[in-house]
């Protein structure tokens, strides 16, 4: 059962495509990735779970495989990229799952959970951010640029586009580069280099901050309705501090903060471990 499968469905004129693994008939995980990166993040992880779970890990919008829609046609904004997501979850017929969110996949994730807190079994946080003491001072570049929308500003920000920064995010923190396969990196590369990719990215930098903007509402989701919550954290994230994983206790108070001798990309390094703790997490929940 751990074999997986890779397929692209019709989301509202959008093709999603997904990986999927695992029994149909076990609990479900959704996997949501981040930036810059699609559901290949979850090479290694997945085929660790699908023994017990049926694991779904689709592309977000305008990242991987999924379709890239002109920006005239689609506005690439959380709020939209989400509610695409939610739909994705309607076409291929999830009603319940647990979420994994990193990165950008945790304001994702978030708004499903706010939106439809019935579905949400548990919640798995691996460098998904949802309060302000986890953003650190790299952020204050596209922070500038949500206070001045400026075409300097937003000019400004396309060194976070380079495939050197992209290589930098894998690797930093990371106490053996070696260990780093360079295959995520270069293929977040290519699809960075797409004709279009650019101004899509610049678009989400700049909307980030409607994430931002909505971490009371986060945050009182987890206080009503106190998800089994496992935050699994690279401690030496330049972008998400630890001080973001601990905050989730504030809010459940019984939140699983576990932290890794890792960088951002925590799965290329201590995928084992990570897999071993929503295991053993996933188990205690149900």
């Amino acid at each position: 059962m751990r074999a997986v499968t890779y397929r692209k469905v019709d989301v509202d004129g959008i093709g999603v495509f997904y990986r999927e693994a695992g029994p149909k008939d076990a609990p479900t995980i959704l996997l949501l990735h981040g930036f810059p990166t699609a559901s290949h993040m979850f090479r290694d992880l997945i085929p660790q779970l699908a023994d017990r779970f049926h694991v779904i890990a689709p592309d977000l919008p305008g990242f991987g495989q999924s379709d890239m829609p002109e920006r005239t046609k689609f506005s690439y904004t959380f709020d939209n990229i989400a509610g695409a997501i939610d739909r994705f979850t309607e076409v291929i017929g999830l009603d319940r799952f647990a979420i994994y969110v990193f990165d950008y996949g945790a304001p994702t994730g978030f708004r499903l959970a706010v939106r439809h807190p019935e579905r949400i079994t548990a919640m798995i946080s691996q460098n998904g951010n949802a309060y302000v003491e986890g953003l650190s001072d790299g952020w204050n570049p596209i922070r500038a640029y949500w206070q001045d929308p400026s075409e300097a500003n937003r000019r400004a920000l396309r060194g976070f586009l380079s495939p050197e920064t992209t290589v930098w995010q894998y690797t930093h923190g990371v106490a053996d580069t070696s260990s780093v396969s360079p295959d995520g990196y270069s293929l977040d590369n290519f699809y960075l280099a797409r004709s279009g990719a650019d101004e899509v990215q610049l678009d989400l930098f700049g909307d980030y901050k409607s994430n931002v903007a909505l971490y009371p509402e986060f945050q009182a989701y987890f206080r009503k309705h106190k998800p089994p919550f496992l935050a699994a954290w690279g401690k030496n994230d330049p972008f998400f501090l630890p001080p973001g994983a601990e905050a989730f206790k504030r809010d459940i108070p019984d939140a699983d903060v576990r932290f890794f001798d890792t960088g951002h990309f925590a799965l290329e390094t201590h995928c084992d471990e990570i897999a071993l703790a929503i295991r053993n997490f996933l188990s205690r929940s149900k």
